[in-house]
């Protein structure tokens, strides 16, 4: 499956940067993003921060592995946690 990453960063509650991919399937509209991210960002209770367009740009596309593949078919999206977010 081929799918689009956008690198996202985001003040927390509590200040500080989260630093996380939210990967899609290819051609999926920029909008759908940004509800997952913001999706994600409610199940880390990070509810109601800001999430625009300047804190998700898109990065690139790449073929998914397995793994990835499974978590986009059964919710719509993966997302990759990188800094901040635990």
């Amino acid at each position: 499956m081929k799918v689009a990453v956008y690198d996202t960063h985001v003040t927390k509650n509590c200040g500080g940067i989260m630093h996380f991919d939210v990967v899609v399937p290819e051609g999926l509209p920029y909008e759908k993003v940004l509800e997952f991210g913001k999706a994600y960002l409610k199940g880390v209770d990070q509810e109601g921060q800001p999430l625009s367009a300047k804190d998700c740009e898109f990065c690139h596309t790449e073929q998914a592995s397995s793994k990835v593949t499974k978590f986009v078919r059964a919710q719509g999206f993966h997302i990759v946690e990188m800094d901040g977010c635990s």
